[in-house]
Formats: C-alpha cells, sequence, structure tokens
C-alpha cells in the first residue's frame, strides 16, 4: 500500500470577524496615523470611517457591469484612527487606559511606524528610533494583556478550588491550563498571536480580547523621496526585528505624506499621472489586501437586477454559515446554494455561458465557499 499523504495542519485563527471588521490605526503620537486615516478613508470626519473593498475589487465591477443592479453594496473595512500611544500608557500615562480599551474593540491592527525626519513634527520620545517605537507599543500591549490574564486566572482559581469532579469542574481547570499557559508566554515577552493554539484554547482567548492576539500589519511611514527610490536606513533594522519579534507579520513602506498629497488632485486619473510620472504607486490598495490576508478574509456576492453586494467570511466558511452572514434565518433554514465563482463568469463573459457550459453547480451544507464565489441561497421559511 502506497503512504499514506500527509495531511497539513492549519493553524487555528484568533479572533472571530464577520461582514463588519474594524482595523485600528495604532503608533505613538505624531508618526502619520491622523493623515494615514484621512488618505485611506478620504475623510476627516473622525472615526470611523470606511474603505470599501469596491475600489480594489475587479470582481465586483465585472458583476456589475453584468447585472446593472440599482444599487451596488461592497463590503467594507471600517477603520478607527485610536489616539497616539505613550511610554507609561498601560499603567494610565496620557490617554493609557482609553487608548488600550479602543484597541481591545478592532479585529486588527495597523501599527504605524515612523522613519522620517522633519523638526516641524516633534517625536514624542524626541527623535527619530523606530526600533525603540517598536519596543515601547509591543512592551505596553502586553503589560495590559498581562493584567487582563492576571484577572481571568484569580477568577478561574475562586471557582476551581471548590473542588470536584464534575464536568463544569474540569472544562474550568481546562480553561485554567490555558490561561496559565498565556500567562507564560507573555511573561516570556511573546505575542499571544505567535502561539500555536489547539481549537479548545482558541475557545478560551477569543473572549478575552487580548491586545496581543490581533493580526499587525506594519506601515513603515518614509519620506515621500525615500517611498519612490524605496529606501531607508531604518527599513533593514525594521525588518530585522518583526522577524525576531512578529515573524510572519507583514510590512508595508509607505509615505504617509504622499498618500495624502494624492488625495488633494480632483480626478483618480489625475493622481494616477502623478504617480506615473514619478515612476510610482499607491500603497493603499496593498495595505486593505494585506490586512485582509492578515485575517484570513475572503468575499462571496449575491446579485440579481435590485442589488449586486459583497459579503466577507473567513476563508473556510461553510454554505450555512455564509448564509447566515446575510440573515441569521439563512443559516438555520439552509436547504442549498447555486454557486459558480467569479472566475469561472471571467473565463465564459456571462452568466448564460456559465450556465451553457454546466458550470452552475449545486452545493449542500458541506460546502466551503471560495474567495469570488456568486452566491444564490435556498433556504426555509424561519419558524415563528
Amino acid at each position: 500500500m502506497p503512504p499514506k499523504k500527509a495531511v497539513k495542519e492549519e493553524k487555528i485563527l484568533l479572533g472571530r470577524p464577520g461582514n463588519s471588521l474594524k482595523s485600528g490605526i495604532v503608533g505613538l503620537a505624531n508618526v502619520g496615523k491622523s493623515t494615514f486615516f484621512q488618505a485611506i478613508t478620504k475623510s476627516n470626519l473622525g472615526n470611523p470611517a470606511n474603505f470599501p473593498y469596491a475600489t480594489i475589487d475587479p470582481e465586483e465591477a465585472r458583476l456589475v457591469d453584468q447585472y446593472k443592479p440599482k444599487s451596488v453594496v461592497p463590503a467594507n473595512l471600517t477603520i478607527y484612527d485610536i489616539a497616539g500611544l505613550t511610554r507609561g500608557a498601560s499603567t494610565g500615562a496620557g490617554l493609557g487606559n482609553a487608548f488600550l480599551s479602543h484597541i481591545r474593540a478592532v479585529d486588527a491592527i495597523f501599527q504605524v511606524v515612523r522613519c522620517f525626519d522633519d523638526a516641524e513634527i516633534i517625536h514624542v520620545e524626541g527623535d527619530v528610533d523606530p526600533i525603540r517605537d517598536l519596543d515601547i507599543i509591543s512592551e505596553e500591549l502586553r503589560i495590559k494583556d498581562i493584567e487582563f490574564v492576571e484577572k481571568a486566572h484569580e477568577a478561574l482559581v475562586k471557582l476551581t478550588r471548590r473542588g470536584g469532579q464534575s464536568l463544569e469542574i474540569k472544562k474550568l481547570k481546562e480553561e485554567q491550563a490555558t490561561v496559565e499557559k498565556i500567562l507564560e508566554m507573555l511573561k516570556d515577552g511573546k505575542d499571544v498571536r505567535k502561539g500555536n493554539w489547539a481549537p479548545k484554547e482558541v475557545e478560551v482567548i477569543n473572549p478575552l480580547f487580548l491586545l496581543s492576539a490581533k493580526p499587525v500589519v506594519f506601515l513603515v511611514n518614509l519620506s515621500e523621496k525615500d517611498y519612490i527610490r524605496q529606501k531607508n536606513k531604518h527599513l533593514p533594522k525594521i525588518a530585522e526585528w518583526v522577524k525576531e519579534h512578529a515573524t510572519g507579520d507583514p510590512i508595508i513602506p509607505i509615505s504617509v505624506c504622499f498618500e495624502e498629497r494624492l488625495t488633494r488632485f480632483e480626478s483618480e486619473a489625475e493622481a494616477e499621472e502623478e504617480c506615473k510620472k514619478l515612476s510610482t504607486k499607491s500603497a493603499l490598495p496593498k495595505i486593505i489586501t494585506t490586512m485582509r490576508k492578515a485575517l484570513n478574509l475572503g468575499s462571496f456576492f449575491t446579485t440579481g437586477t435590485d442589488e449586486v453586494r459583497q459579503w466577507t467570511i473567513r476563508n473556510g466558511t461553510k454554505a450555512p454559515q455564509a448564509a447566515g452572514v446575510i440573515h441569521g434565518d439563512f443559516e438555520k433554514t439552509f436547504i442549498q446554494a447555486v454557486v459558480y465563482n467569479y472566475s469561472v463568469l471571467k473565463e465564459e463573459g456571462d452568466e448564460a455561458g456559465v450556465k451553457a457550459k454546466g458550470k452552475v453547480l449545486t452545493k449542500g451544507k458541506d460546502y466551503v465557499v471560495e474567495d469570488g464565489d456568486v452566491l444564490l441561497i435556498k433556504a426555509g421559511a424561519a419558524k415563528a
């Protein structure tokens, strides 16, 4: 008999993002967070603001051309500009606890690191030193997590002290063991998102809303000149720091002042012309697609003459759960999904071509929805 094919074990992801996603922009004061917020959301009206995926999603544009609907609803990434962190925030310094509670409420973090010199924009620590800044933020978030986890541990110890062999006590002891494992990791200076967690452990971690459990995309804020030439003396040191402390987390060079300048052009065509002239391009589409990947997100579409709508799900979601994103009752009463992928539509030209080639499929409850699927959900009547 041939040897069994090794099954690749996929890492269980932390967090439970759905169709309504929130990312927070984090960093020390005066590193370019608010300017980045205004550039990416084309908004200066304050929190929160939405970045529609449609601006970088060719699938949606094609489906709109196909159905010519009365309305188009893209999935959005909701972005919060979180006030600047300071050294000592975990103990209440600066905006302290308010700042950290705002990070707890988001699903993922854009961490902005300053690598530009500007005498008019004073650095809160006195000079530009991105490695020191990375250390400060990493330590402040971890210290706050230790505080959260110690409180959770105290509560569990009180419950498990009662003893006994009931299923409830057994479950509480398992939770306590996981919390102790988290605490040890944090005290060792490691972030929770970098641990290898079993599904049962993830169930304990998620309700804690830990700061160091959230996916991070590092945005290295350069001067316009350095961004265009893609060179800066700090970049190799930052890459080394991330490799040591946050292995695998993406690093994206960006010039926030350049992105902000592009928003001042009257049309997107003019902004694109400016990029061509400088032999560069905006980093914003890459930033959003990278965050989607960090959160392991995909999209599916519902279509018709009334509306083309994009829905966000976590990759690996089965059809009934995807239906539940549209409406909770659809998950409970799911019967089947009629499905074809956008890539097939692109290949065949239109929906009639897809149908003619027999590529419209009927799938049941075990079907795993793929990124770019177009779904027609069939569900029963909801019970009163």
